[in-house]
Protein backbone atom coordinates (compact mmCIF):
# COMPACT_ATOMS: atom_id res chain seq x y z
CA UNK A 1 0.00 0.00 0.00
CA UNK A 2 1.41 3.16 -1.06
CA UNK A 3 2.22 6.15 1.18
CA UNK A 4 -0.14 8.26 0.31
CA UNK A 5 -2.93 5.85 0.14
CA UNK A 6 -2.06 4.64 4.04
CA UNK A 7 -2.33 8.19 4.93
CA UNK A 8 -5.40 8.74 3.39
CA UNK A 9 -6.85 5.85 5.04
CA UNK A 10 -5.36 6.59 8.20
CA UNK A 11 -7.21 9.90 8.38
CA UNK A 12 -10.36 8.89 7.51
CA UNK A 13 -9.99 6.29 10.21
CA UNK A 14 -8.99 8.31 12.44
CA UNK A 15 -12.22 10.59 11.75
CA UNK A 16 -14.63 7.73 12.04
CA UNK A 17 -17.01 9.63 14.58
CA UNK A 18 -17.28 13.05 12.84
CA UNK A 19 -20.53 13.02 11.13
CA UNK A 20 -23.22 16.31 10.47
CA UNK A 21 -26.16 14.92 11.80
CA UNK A 22 -27.87 18.55 10.62
CA UNK A 23 -27.24 16.57 7.22
CA UNK A 24 -29.30 13.63 7.75
CA UNK A 25 -32.04 16.01 8.90
CA UNK A 26 -31.97 18.59 6.84
CA UNK A 27 -34.59 18.00 4.88
CA UNK A 28 -36.91 18.15 7.94
CA UNK A 29 -40.60 19.69 7.33
CA UNK A 30 -39.68 18.60 3.37
CA UNK A 31 -39.72 14.46 3.58
CA UNK A 32 -36.11 12.64 2.37
CA UNK A 33 -38.72 9.58 1.34
CA UNK A 34 -40.94 12.01 -0.70
CA UNK A 35 -40.77 11.13 -4.79
CA UNK A 36 -40.14 14.68 -5.34
CA UNK A 37 -37.28 14.62 -3.40
CA UNK A 38 -35.94 11.13 -4.83
CA UNK A 39 -36.41 12.45 -8.70
CA UNK A 40 -39.68 12.27 -8.55
CA UNK A 41 -41.02 11.98 -12.69
CA UNK A 42 -41.33 7.98 -12.37
CA UNK A 43 -43.53 8.09 -9.62
CA UNK A 44 -46.39 6.58 -11.52
CA UNK A 45 -43.82 4.17 -13.37
CA UNK A 46 -44.39 0.76 -12.07
CA UNK A 47 -40.48 -0.43 -11.38
CA UNK A 48 -38.55 -3.35 -9.84
CA UNK A 49 -35.13 -3.12 -8.21
CA UNK A 50 -33.08 -6.14 -7.87
CA UNK A 51 -30.94 -5.52 -4.48
CA UNK A 52 -28.39 -7.94 -4.67
CA UNK A 53 -26.65 -7.56 -0.85
CA UNK A 54 -24.64 -9.42 1.60
CA UNK A 55 -27.10 -9.25 4.72
CA UNK A 56 -28.71 -13.00 4.86
CA UNK A 57 -28.99 -13.19 8.81
CA UNK A 58 -32.21 -11.89 9.93
CA UNK A 59 -30.24 -11.48 13.30
CA UNK A 60 -27.83 -9.05 12.59
CA UNK A 61 -28.79 -5.80 12.85
CA UNK A 62 -27.11 -4.95 9.04
CA UNK A 63 -29.78 -6.32 7.70
CA UNK A 64 -32.43 -4.56 10.39
CA UNK A 65 -30.94 -1.59 8.96
CA UNK A 66 -30.96 -3.09 5.30
CA UNK A 67 -35.02 -3.71 5.74
CA UNK A 68 -36.39 -0.34 7.79
CA UNK A 69 -34.79 1.78 4.45
CA UNK A 70 -36.14 -1.03 1.63
CA UNK A 71 -39.44 -0.91 3.61
CA UNK A 72 -39.82 3.05 4.64
CA UNK A 73 -38.54 3.74 0.39
CA UNK A 74 -41.65 1.14 -1.01
CA UNK A 75 -44.10 2.98 1.68
CA UNK A 76 -42.99 6.23 0.04
CA UNK A 77 -42.64 5.34 -3.21
CA UNK A 78 -45.63 2.70 -3.87
CA UNK A 79 -44.29 1.96 -7.83
CA UNK A 80 -41.37 1.05 -7.06
CA UNK A 81 -40.66 -2.87 -5.59
CA UNK A 82 -36.93 -3.47 -3.75
CA UNK A 83 -36.35 -7.28 -4.73
CA UNK A 84 -33.83 -8.64 -2.44
CA UNK A 85 -31.00 -11.14 -3.19
CA UNK A 86 -29.07 -11.84 0.07
CA UNK A 87 -26.35 -13.82 0.09
CA UNK A 88 -22.76 -14.46 2.22
CA UNK A 89 -20.10 -12.90 1.10
CA UNK A 90 -18.47 -16.18 -0.91
CA UNK A 91 -21.99 -17.03 -2.44
CA UNK A 92 -22.31 -13.03 -3.94
CA UNK A 93 -18.69 -12.73 -5.17
CA UNK A 94 -19.25 -16.33 -7.01
CA UNK A 95 -22.85 -15.37 -8.49
CA UNK A 96 -21.90 -11.64 -9.53
CA UNK A 97 -18.73 -13.28 -11.65
CA UNK A 98 -21.03 -15.36 -13.46
CA UNK A 99 -23.51 -12.99 -13.93
CA UNK A 100 -20.98 -10.45 -14.99
CA UNK A 101 -19.75 -13.50 -18.03
CA UNK A 102 -23.51 -12.99 -19.29
CA UNK A 103 -23.71 -9.22 -18.46
CA UNK A 104 -26.74 -9.80 -16.36
CA UNK A 105 -25.45 -7.45 -13.07
CA UNK A 106 -28.27 -7.37 -10.68
CA UNK A 107 -29.62 -3.30 -10.58
CA UNK A 108 -27.87 -3.26 -7.03
CA UNK A 109 -24.51 -5.29 -6.35
CA UNK A 110 -21.88 -5.52 -3.87
CA UNK A 111 -17.96 -5.16 -5.13
CA UNK A 112 -14.91 -4.38 -2.95
CA UNK A 113 -12.97 -1.57 -3.35
CA UNK A 114 -9.57 -1.20 -5.63
CA UNK A 115 -8.30 -4.25 -7.33
CA UNK A 116 -11.42 -6.49 -6.70
CA UNK A 117 -13.75 -3.93 -9.05
CA UNK A 118 -11.07 -3.09 -11.58
CA UNK A 119 -12.33 -6.00 -13.87
CA UNK A 120 -16.13 -5.34 -13.55
CA UNK A 121 -14.99 -1.32 -14.03
CA UNK A 122 -13.05 -2.09 -17.13
CA UNK A 123 -15.73 -4.20 -18.87
CA UNK A 124 -17.86 -1.68 -18.42
CA UNK A 125 -20.38 -2.99 -16.15
CA UNK A 126 -21.03 -0.57 -13.74
CA UNK A 127 -22.66 2.84 -13.82
CA UNK A 128 -20.58 6.27 -12.95
CA UNK A 129 -22.26 7.27 -10.08
CA UNK A 130 -20.61 11.01 -9.54
CA UNK A 131 -24.73 12.10 -10.29
CA UNK A 132 -25.81 10.61 -7.30
CA UNK A 133 -22.85 11.25 -5.22
CA UNK A 134 -22.69 14.76 -5.87
CA UNK A 135 -26.48 15.19 -5.52
CA UNK A 136 -27.89 16.96 -1.90
CA UNK A 137 -24.49 16.92 -0.20
CA UNK A 138 -24.14 12.90 -0.46
CA UNK A 139 -20.16 12.80 -1.07
CA UNK A 140 -19.51 15.07 1.81
CA UNK A 141 -21.46 12.60 4.03
CA UNK A 142 -18.08 10.18 3.68
CA UNK A 143 -14.72 10.23 5.44
CA UNK A 144 -12.22 12.30 3.07
CA UNK A 145 -10.41 9.94 0.72
CA UNK A 146 -12.80 6.62 0.80
CA UNK A 147 -14.62 7.13 -2.04
CA UNK A 148 -10.83 6.80 -3.94
CA UNK A 149 -11.03 3.35 -3.53
CA UNK A 150 -13.91 2.80 -5.07
CA UNK A 151 -12.94 5.41 -8.33
CA UNK A 152 -11.46 5.30 -11.39
CA UNK A 153 -10.76 7.68 -14.24
CA UNK A 154 -12.46 9.97 -12.24
CA UNK A 155 -15.56 8.47 -11.68
CA UNK A 156 -17.27 6.98 -8.43
CA UNK A 157 -18.25 3.43 -9.09
CA UNK A 158 -19.40 2.59 -5.84
CA UNK A 159 -20.11 4.12 -2.32
CA UNK A 160 -19.12 1.57 0.96
CA UNK A 161 -20.94 0.45 3.45
CA UNK A 162 -18.70 0.77 6.32
CA UNK A 163 -14.75 1.52 7.28
CA UNK A 164 -12.85 -0.59 9.30
CA UNK A 165 -10.28 -2.42 10.98
CA UNK A 166 -9.22 -5.92 12.01
CA UNK A 167 -9.01 -6.86 15.65
CA UNK A 168 -8.68 -9.93 18.20
CA UNK A 169 -12.53 -9.94 19.88
CA UNK A 170 -12.25 -11.92 22.72
CA UNK A 171 -14.60 -13.46 25.29
CA UNK A 172 -14.01 -12.19 28.96
CA UNK A 173 -16.09 -14.63 30.60
CA UNK A 174 -14.10 -17.42 29.19
CA UNK A 175 -10.85 -16.34 29.61
CA UNK A 176 -11.55 -15.48 33.48
CA UNK A 177 -12.96 -19.19 33.60
CA UNK A 178 -9.72 -20.31 31.57
CA UNK A 179 -7.87 -18.45 34.10
CA UNK A 180 -6.52 -16.24 31.83
CA UNK A 181 -5.33 -12.66 33.41
CA UNK A 182 -3.62 -11.38 31.13
CA UNK A 183 -4.48 -10.05 26.93
CA UNK A 184 -1.67 -11.09 24.78
CA UNK A 185 0.64 -8.67 23.40
CA UNK A 186 2.54 -11.24 21.57
CA UNK A 187 2.65 -13.98 19.31
CA UNK A 188 4.09 -16.01 22.15
CA UNK A 189 1.32 -15.22 24.27
CA UNK A 190 -1.34 -15.73 22.05
CA UNK A 191 0.15 -19.56 21.05
CA UNK A 192 0.37 -20.09 25.05
CA UNK A 193 -3.14 -18.42 25.56
CA UNK A 194 -4.29 -20.99 22.45
CA UNK A 195 -2.78 -23.96 23.96
CA UNK A 196 -4.58 -22.84 27.32
CA UNK A 197 -7.81 -22.84 26.09
CA UNK A 198 -7.18 -25.57 23.75
CA UNK A 199 -6.70 -28.33 26.64
CA UNK A 200 -9.55 -27.11 28.35
CA UNK A 201 -11.76 -28.20 25.42
CA UNK A 202 -12.14 -24.51 24.33
CA UNK A 203 -12.07 -23.94 20.54
CA UNK A 204 -9.62 -21.09 21.07
CA UNK A 205 -10.21 -18.70 17.81
CA UNK A 206 -13.77 -19.33 15.74
CA UNK A 207 -13.28 -18.76 11.95
CA UNK A 208 -15.30 -19.75 8.94
CA UNK A 209 -12.74 -20.67 6.37
CA UNK A 210 -15.45 -22.26 4.01
CA UNK A 211 -14.98 -18.73 2.63
CA UNK A 212 -11.46 -18.22 2.02
CA UNK A 213 -10.93 -14.58 2.20
CA UNK A 214 -11.27 -15.13 6.20
CA UNK A 215 -8.25 -16.82 6.92
CA UNK A 216 -6.43 -14.76 4.15
CA UNK A 217 -7.62 -11.58 6.37
CA UNK A 218 -6.08 -13.33 9.41
CA UNK A 219 -2.88 -14.38 7.68
CA UNK A 220 -2.27 -10.80 6.29
CA UNK A 221 -2.23 -9.29 9.92
CA UNK A 222 0.66 -12.03 11.00
CA UNK A 223 2.83 -10.76 7.21
CA UNK A 224 2.02 -6.56 8.81
CA UNK A 225 3.57 -7.87 12.11
CA UNK A 226 6.41 -9.44 10.12
CA UNK A 227 7.05 -7.32 7.33
CA UNK A 228 5.69 -3.61 7.99
CA UNK A 229 2.99 -1.85 5.94
CA UNK A 230 3.39 -2.42 2.16
CA UNK A 231 5.04 -6.07 1.65
CA UNK A 232 2.51 -6.37 -1.71
CA UNK A 233 2.67 -3.43 -3.02
CA UNK A 234 6.68 -3.91 -2.83
CA UNK A 235 6.34 -7.56 -4.82
CA UNK A 236 3.94 -5.54 -7.42
CA UNK A 237 6.77 -2.71 -7.94
CA UNK A 238 9.71 -5.66 -7.94
CA UNK A 239 11.21 -4.59 -4.87
CA UNK A 240 10.72 -8.26 -3.03
CA UNK A 241 9.00 -11.32 -3.82
CA UNK A 242 7.01 -13.59 -2.02
CA UNK A 243 10.27 -15.43 -0.94
CA UNK A 244 10.98 -13.20 1.03
CA UNK A 245 11.66 -13.93 4.23
CA UNK A 246 8.95 -12.13 6.15
CA UNK A 247 6.54 -13.78 3.97
CA UNK A 248 8.27 -17.35 4.79
CA UNK A 249 8.03 -15.90 8.89
CA UNK A 250 4.59 -15.42 8.64
CA UNK A 251 3.59 -18.52 7.14
CA UNK A 252 5.38 -20.39 9.94
CA UNK A 253 3.56 -18.52 12.58
CA UNK A 254 0.36 -18.64 11.32
CA UNK A 255 0.94 -22.71 10.59
CA UNK A 256 1.60 -22.76 14.53
CA UNK A 257 -1.56 -21.39 15.39
CA UNK A 258 -3.52 -23.97 13.12
CA UNK A 259 -1.09 -26.70 14.58
CA UNK A 260 -1.49 -25.61 17.92
CA UNK A 261 -5.40 -26.26 16.85
CA UNK A 262 -6.49 -22.64 17.35
CA UNK A 263 -9.19 -23.15 15.16
CA UNK A 264 -12.34 -24.80 15.12
CA UNK A 265 -12.56 -28.30 13.06
CA UNK A 266 -13.51 -28.83 10.26
CA UNK A 267 -12.90 -25.21 9.64
CA UNK A 268 -12.92 -25.04 6.00
CA UNK A 269 -16.15 -26.44 5.52
CA UNK A 270 -17.96 -23.94 7.44
CA UNK A 271 -18.69 -20.95 6.20
CA UNK A 272 -18.93 -16.77 7.34
CA UNK A 273 -21.69 -16.55 9.13
CA UNK A 274 -21.57 -19.88 10.90
CA UNK A 275 -18.21 -18.96 11.83
CA UNK A 276 -19.02 -15.95 13.56
CA UNK A 277 -21.95 -17.47 15.12
CA UNK A 278 -19.55 -19.96 17.08
CA UNK A 279 -18.13 -16.91 18.41
CA UNK A 280 -21.57 -14.98 19.21
CA UNK A 281 -23.00 -18.01 20.60
CA UNK A 282 -20.26 -18.14 23.18
CA UNK A 283 -18.38 -21.35 21.79
CA UNK A 284 -15.47 -19.80 20.72
CA UNK A 285 -13.01 -17.64 23.30
CA UNK A 286 -11.95 -15.26 20.33
CA UNK A 287 -12.32 -14.16 16.89
CA UNK A 288 -9.85 -12.23 14.94
CA UNK A 289 -12.38 -10.14 12.79
CA UNK A 290 -12.68 -6.63 10.95
CA UNK A 291 -14.47 -4.45 13.51
CA UNK A 292 -18.08 -4.34 11.48
CA UNK A 293 -18.71 -7.63 13.37
CA UNK A 294 -19.21 -5.13 16.69
CA UNK A 295 -23.20 -4.36 16.39
CA UNK A 296 -23.68 -8.39 15.81
CA UNK A 297 -21.87 -8.83 18.61
CA UNK A 298 -23.62 -6.25 21.05
CA UNK A 299 -26.81 -8.08 19.76
CA UNK A 300 -25.95 -11.64 20.74
CA UNK A 301 -26.40 -13.85 23.42
CA UNK A 302 -22.07 -12.66 24.41
CA UNK A 303 -23.41 -8.66 24.75
CA UNK A 304 -21.52 -7.21 27.77
CA UNK A 305 -18.98 -10.16 27.82
CA UNK A 306 -17.21 -8.95 24.74
CA UNK A 307 -14.09 -6.89 24.47
CA UNK A 308 -11.22 -6.23 21.97
CA UNK A 309 -7.68 -6.07 21.60
CA UNK A 310 -4.87 -5.32 19.04
CA UNK A 311 -3.38 -8.04 16.63
CA UNK A 312 -0.06 -8.90 18.50
CA UNK A 313 3.37 -8.66 17.66
CA UNK A 314 5.57 -11.06 15.97
CA UNK A 315 8.91 -11.95 17.03
CA UNK A 316 9.25 -8.54 18.46
CA UNK A 317 8.01 -7.06 15.00
CA UNK A 318 5.28 -4.79 14.66
CA UNK A 319 3.81 -1.58 15.58
CA UNK A 320 0.38 -2.39 17.28
CA UNK A 321 -1.13 0.75 15.63
CA UNK A 322 -1.05 -0.70 12.40
CA UNK A 323 -4.17 -2.55 11.07
CA UNK A 324 -5.46 -4.63 8.07
CA UNK A 325 -7.56 -2.04 6.57
CA UNK A 326 -10.99 -2.94 5.10
CA UNK A 327 -12.65 -0.10 3.57
CA UNK A 328 -15.97 -1.90 3.11
CA UNK A 329 -17.95 -3.98 0.68
CA UNK A 330 -19.63 -1.01 -1.46
CA UNK A 331 -22.88 -0.56 -3.25
CA UNK A 332 -22.71 -0.69 -7.08
CA UNK A 333 -24.99 0.12 -10.17
CA UNK A 334 -25.56 -1.75 -13.38
CA UNK A 335 -24.59 -0.07 -16.50
CA UNK A 336 -27.16 -1.75 -18.01
CA UNK A 337 -29.82 -1.32 -15.42
CA UNK A 338 -33.49 -1.35 -17.12
CA UNK A 339 -34.48 1.84 -14.63
CA UNK A 340 -31.34 3.22 -14.29
CA UNK A 341 -32.31 6.49 -12.45
CA UNK A 342 -34.34 4.92 -10.51
CA UNK A 343 -32.32 2.76 -9.28
CA UNK A 344 -29.77 5.72 -8.28
CA UNK A 345 -32.59 7.37 -6.54
CA UNK A 346 -33.07 4.32 -4.42
CA UNK A 347 -29.29 4.07 -3.89
CA UNK A 348 -28.62 7.42 -2.60
CA UNK A 349 -31.77 7.36 -0.69
CA UNK A 350 -30.18 4.25 0.95
CA UNK A 351 -26.92 6.04 1.35
CA UNK A 352 -28.29 8.92 2.50
CA UNK A 353 -30.13 7.24 5.18
CA UNK A 354 -28.08 4.32 6.46
CA UNK A 355 -25.61 6.20 8.91
CA UNK A 356 -28.89 7.33 11.00
CA UNK A 357 -30.27 3.84 10.88
CA UNK A 358 -27.22 2.67 11.92
CA UNK A 359 -26.49 4.77 14.95
CA UNK A 360 -29.90 4.04 15.95
CA UNK A 361 -29.51 0.18 15.54
CA UNK A 362 -26.15 0.63 17.92
CA UNK A 363 -24.16 -0.23 14.83
CA UNK A 364 -21.96 2.18 13.62
CA UNK A 365 -18.52 1.57 14.53
CA UNK A 366 -16.75 1.19 11.45
CA UNK A 367 -18.96 3.41 9.44
CA UNK A 368 -17.83 4.85 6.11
CA UNK A 369 -20.13 7.81 6.83
CA UNK A 370 -18.45 10.95 8.90
CA UNK A 371 -20.59 10.16 12.53
CA UNK A 372 -20.99 12.96 15.15
CA UNK A 373 -22.27 11.55 18.01
CA UNK A 374 -21.70 10.67 22.19
CA UNK A 375 -21.84 7.11 21.57
CA UNK A 376 -22.05 6.30 25.56
CA UNK A 377 -24.75 8.80 26.12
CA UNK A 378 -26.61 7.39 23.08
CA UNK A 379 -25.91 3.39 25.04
CA UNK A 380 -23.59 2.08 22.79
CA UNK A 381 -21.53 -0.58 24.30
CA UNK A 382 -18.85 -0.59 26.22
CA UNK A 383 -17.18 -2.65 23.64
CA UNK A 384 -17.84 -0.18 21.07
CA UNK A 385 -16.46 3.04 22.65
CA UNK A 386 -13.00 1.00 23.29
CA UNK A 387 -12.94 0.07 19.41
CA UNK A 388 -13.53 3.35 18.88
CA UNK A 389 -10.78 4.61 21.06
CA UNK A 390 -8.31 2.13 18.54
CA UNK A 391 -9.79 4.38 16.05
CA UNK A 392 -8.12 7.40 16.99
CA UNK A 393 -4.62 5.85 16.94
CA UNK A 394 -4.60 4.56 13.84
CA UNK A 395 -1.12 5.21 12.07
CA UNK A 396 -1.99 3.09 8.88
CA UNK A 397 -1.61 -0.28 7.78
CA UNK A 398 -2.67 -2.52 4.66
CA UNK A 399 -5.50 -3.60 2.60
CA UNK A 400 -6.80 -6.87 2.21
CA UNK A 401 -5.00 -9.39 -0.86
CA UNK A 402 -7.73 -9.09 -2.54
CA UNK A 403 -8.05 -5.86 -2.77
CA UNK A 404 -4.46 -5.44 -3.84
CA UNK A 405 -3.68 -8.56 -6.34
CA UNK A 406 -5.47 -9.26 -9.45
CA UNK A 407 -8.01 -12.46 -9.16
CA UNK A 408 -5.92 -14.82 -10.66
CA UNK A 409 -3.08 -14.14 -7.97
CA UNK A 410 -5.41 -13.65 -5.05
CA UNK A 411 -7.28 -17.11 -6.09
CA UNK A 412 -3.84 -18.67 -5.71
CA UNK A 413 -3.39 -17.30 -2.86
CA UNK A 414 -6.57 -18.10 -1.03
CA UNK A 415 -6.25 -21.67 -2.14
CA UNK A 416 -2.79 -22.00 -0.39
CA UNK A 417 -3.66 -20.34 2.70
CA UNK A 418 -6.87 -22.47 3.14
CA UNK A 419 -4.55 -25.84 2.70
CA UNK A 420 -3.01 -24.68 5.34
CA UNK A 421 -5.90 -25.66 7.59
CA UNK A 422 -6.19 -29.27 6.31
CA UNK A 423 -2.56 -29.98 6.09
CA UNK A 424 1.19 -28.74 7.28
CA UNK A 425 3.32 -27.01 4.39
CA UNK A 426 6.47 -26.36 4.14
CA UNK A 427 6.48 -22.46 4.79
CA UNK A 428 9.23 -22.31 1.36
CA UNK A 429 6.83 -24.42 -0.32
CA UNK A 430 3.80 -21.87 0.22
CA UNK A 431 5.88 -18.93 -0.51
CA UNK A 432 7.19 -20.04 -3.97
CA UNK A 433 3.71 -21.35 -4.94
CA UNK A 434 2.72 -17.53 -4.59
CA UNK A 435 5.77 -15.97 -6.46
CA UNK A 436 4.70 -18.85 -9.19
CA UNK A 437 1.35 -17.71 -9.36
CA UNK A 438 2.80 -13.64 -9.55
CA UNK A 439 5.19 -14.62 -12.00
CA UNK A 440 2.52 -16.13 -14.35
CA UNK A 441 -0.25 -13.63 -14.59
CA UNK A 442 1.34 -10.54 -14.52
Amino acid sequence: MNTRKMKALAIALTSVMIFMLAACSSQEGSSPQSPAAEGGDSSSKEVTITFQNIYPDPSTPSYEMMRQLVDQYQKDHPNVKIELDSLNTDQQKLKLKTQAASKEVPDITIVNPAAQMKPFVEAGLLAPLNDMVDKDGLRGLYQDGLLDYYSFDGNVYAVPDGNNIEVVFYNKEIFEKAGIKEIPTTFDELLEVVKTLKAQGITPIAIGEKDSWTGSFLFMNVLLRTNGPGFLQDVMDGKKTFNDPAFIEAVDAFQELVQAGAFPDGATSIDYNAGGNIFRTGQSAMYIMGTWETGAIDASSVAGKVGAFQFPTVNGKGDLNEYMLAPGSAFAVSANSEHLQETKDFLHYFSTEMPKVQFELKNAVGSGHKIEGDFKAAGYSDLAVSLNDLFKNIKGGDLAFDNTMNPAVTQAHLSSIQNLFVQKVDSAQVAQEHQAAFEANK
